[in-house]
């Protein structure tokens, strides 16, 4: 453990906004710990002096004017930086190469509201700015998929039990969901997050897809968040999102063993 935090080459992390758009706020609860790595703490991690001056939005802004058409935008948690740097450069996303999503949902099937994804259900009025103006490719690992391709239990534990630095980390940080998940009787381990690096670092990985437009319900009691997928075009959107339909299990397995290596 110490010698994984005391490398030198430290990948920077920049500090994003607080609050959604709205500034409301929805509780995610302590799936992942309340420190959001298992409460796994390690007296040598990194602090807080470690992130970096520049904001999240600038930094996004900037590294993708510095490099149009090569950055791939990955995004894995509420979108409120990503729809804030296309307010304050409306060419940002013509300038992604690909932005790769893990949110929203695709049979109403909600995991923190009774039709929400939690992703999208905690900035709605973010991911709705996201999937209407992004006009690069977008790649959405919605819940339901990543339900459906579920990692075998048996998978875990060899991908965990590598020699290294990196595998003996994340198993500790791990614990926590992975003992939370086996109680609740599923056939396997949900990476929900890992889908979408996945498809922004091998393509081929993805089988099918649903080439279908897509926007966000912003009102209803009960709908608010939920990702609306338009089967049947009437929306009359010209860019449509690629959604994750079916992909190589045994490439993604390759990648999470390599991951850990």
């Amino acid at each position: 453990m110490r010698d994984c935090y005391s490398k030198p080459n430290i990948i920077p992390v920049f500090r994003g906004a607080t609050k959604s758009l709205l500034g409301q706020t929805i509780s995610a609860g302590d799936f992942h710990g309340k420190d959001g790595l298992g409460d796994a703490p390690h007296p040598d991690a990194p602090g807080l002096d470690l992130v970096q001056k520049e904001g999240a939005v600038s930094a996004m802004i900037r590294i993708v004017n510095e490099n149009p058409g090569e950055v791939s935008l990955v995004a894995t948690a509420p979108l409120t930086n990503v729809a804030l740097a296309v307010k304050l450069d409306p060419t940002f996303p013509q300038k992604l190469k690909g932005l790769y999503l893990m949110g929203g949902n695709t049979d109403s099937r909600g995991n923190i509201t009774v039709c929400g994804e939690y992703n999208f259900a905690a900035d709605p009025e973010a991911a709705y700015i996201v999937l209407n103006e992004f006009i690069c490719p977008v790649y959405i690992a919605s819940w339901e998929f990543t339900c459906r391709s579920e990692l075998p239990w048996a998978f875990c534990d060899g991908w965990l039990a590598q020699d290294t630095d990196k595998a003996r980390f994340m198993k500790q940080i791990f614990k926590q969901i992975m003992e939370s998940s086996s109680s609740n009787k599923t056939q396997g381990f949900i990476s929900c997050d890992s889908y979408a690096m996945a498809a922004a670092i091998d393509e081929t990985y993805i089988i099918e897809t649903d080439h279908k437009a897509v926007t966000v319900e912003l009102a209803g009691n009960f709908c608010r968040g939920m990702m609306v997928v338009d089967h049947l075009e009437i929306l009359k959107k010209t860019h449509k999102a690629h959604i994750l339909k079916k992909v190589d299990l045994e490439k993604f397995k390759t990648l999470m063993m390599n991951a850990l290596k």
